[in-house]
């Protein structure tokens, strides 16, 4: 039986943002400055060498933690080199493959169909641009940012669940119809990589969804009403190494 994997909707193309009001764009500013210092390593936590490796990284990681996608795509990117291969990988042989990363059978069924759409619709090449990812089957607007960004240095904002976390938190997703076009509106394009990075870096380590606010480097900037006061007491003897944590930098 196919294992059932939550399923996020698609997301839809952000409509246009009005302008922010200039208090709110100054503290975002804020807020980015801070954080881009409290994690000097933002970028990209998943390993790979071209488009498609990030492509199907991304798909691979719903769901997981990216350090087991790692691991696994660490040998699978030596056997898989191009689309053709996952088009045309045998049932079961695939889904072995990925066997580690959770909801497998789904997984590699996107995979197969990305890898389809490449061969057909572009010649097997990843397209560098939002329309042309998200016209591929099983590629929403958070998959396509995060290639965009980080395979081709297209500015994009990713709006995954930690950055969704952070942004309404904080209250910088009240400038446009949805948090993707209120970052959109609020950070300069040049800025767009650096925010989606430092956000989900932060969501990760210290605003998670039982928030360490006592360590939390922009605290005075958050108008979050249940902040915690006190950090977990496994946690208070540790807090050094809990701010230093940040993934290693890969070349840009």
């Amino acid at each position: 039986m196919v294992q059932p994997m939550p399923a996020r909707p698609k997301r839809p193309k952000p409509r246009a943002a009005r302008p922010p009001d200039p208090a709110l764009r100054s503290r975002a500013r804020k807020i980015l400055t801070r954080l881009a210092k409290a994690y000097p390593d933002w970028g990209p936590t998943l390993d790979f060498s071209s488009p498609l490796e990030l492509l199907v990284a991304t798909i691979l990681a719903a769901q997981a933690r990216d350090e087991r996608i790692n691991e696994v795509t660490r040998v699978l990117f030596t056997k898989y080199r191009g689309p053709a291969d996952y088009a045309a990988a045998p049932k079961g042989v695939l889904e072995q493959d990925i066997k580690a990363t959770g909801f497998f059978n789904l997984k590699a069924e996107r995979l197969r169909v990305m890898a389809r759409g490449l061969l057909d619709e572009f010649g097997g090449e990843v397209p560098s641009d939002m329309d042309g990812l998200t016209r591929l089957r099983g590629v929403g607007r958070k998959t396509a940012s995060i290639v965009l960004g980080a395979a081709f240095g297209v500015p994009a904002v990713a709006v995954d669940r930690h950055v969704e976390r952070v942004a309404q938190r904080l209250r910088v997703d009240r400038a446009g119809p949805d948090i993707e076009a209120s970052l959109r509106a609020i950070y300069p394009k040049k800025d767009w990589i650096k925010l989606t990075w430092c956000f989900v870096l932060h969501g990760r380590r210290i605003c998670r969804p039982t928030p360490l606010c006592p360590i939390c480097p922009i605290n005075d900037l958050c108008p979050y009403p249940k902040k915690t006061k006190r950090l977990p007491a496994a946690l208070r003897s540790n807090q050094q190494e809990l701010r230093a944590q940040a993934p290693r930098r890969r070349p840009r």
